[in-house]
């Protein structure tokens, strides 16, 4: 097993709220490397420096899980319970009706 695999995948939405897994701290800091600039913020930077950590073996990779997935909360990234499409374009329908 790599040593940058998570235990858990951390479950996130991409594009029109389609699921996405995951897997490793690679493939997370290569999710927050792709982020959009306008959206950096402190849980970013966290996460990002943790994923980097983790792939140097500088932290236990568990602790960059954990602010990846904090930071994806965050982010509403996460894929909420039940049939993740439908959960995501229900909330950007909710969301639409708040601005």
């Amino acid at each position: 097993m790599k040593p940058d695999v998570f235990t858990r995948p951390v479950q996130i939405l991409i594009g029109l709220g389609f699921p996405m897994e995951i897997q490793t701290a690679a493939e997370a800091y290569r999710h927050l490397v792709e982020w959009p600039h306008l959206n950096k913020d402190a849980s970013y930077t966290l996460a990002l420096n943790a994923c980097r950590a983790a792939l140097r073996g500088e932290v236990e990779v568990e602790i960059a899980r954990g602010l990846y997935a904090a930071f994806a909360d965050k982010h509403d990234l996460l894929v909420p319970s039940g049939d993740p499409v439908i959960a995501h374009r229900r909330r950007r329908d909710r969301d639409s009706h708040i601005r």
